[in-house]
């Protein structure tokens, strides 16, 4: 599988996805937001995050790339808001691609099951560059 481009933006997520399938024409994309995601009942969704975007994609020319907002909170800096998203249905070489990142780099989640994948995990490397590291069975079209 390819490495992916993976945008965050500050609350205009939906407006940006949608400006970026009409520019390369790749038709409507699939829009995901928290409140869509299932519930985690340790914690309660804020009303602020529930409108804005989880996860959307859309292939530009072979080329997948994803979108989100950041959730509210977390820190956002326009220009830096890029991160390179790595993903492979061989879940041993989703590991070891994680932890030859973490060598000197900052574990921002460490790799564990999510909703959406069996193994996920994202990492600043050594060099300040963002990673998320998923593996991908088949089975999730997100």
């Amino acid at each position: 599988m390819a490495v992916d481009v993976y945008f965050n933006f500050n609350g205009n997520c939906r407006e940006a996805v949608e400006f970026y399938a009409d520019v390369f024409n790749t038709g409507a994309p699939h829009i995901m937001t928290f409140a869509e995601a299932p519930p985690n009942p340790e914690y309660k969704l804020p009303d602020e995050a529930k409108d804005l975007v989880m996860h959307a994609r859309i292939n530009i020319k072979g080329s997948n790339v994803m979108f989100s907002d950041v959730f509210p909170g977390m820190p956002y800096v326009q220009g830096n808001n890029i991160t390179l998203a790595f993903i492979s249905d061989d879940l041993e070489e989703v590991k070891s691609v994680f932890h030859k990142l973490k060598d000197g780099g900052k574990v921002n989640m460490e790799l564990q099951e999510t909703f959406w994948s069996k193994c996920y995990g994202s990492v600043k490397d050594k060099f300040g560059t963002e990673w998320q590291v998923s593996h991908d069975s088949g089975e999730n079209a997100m």
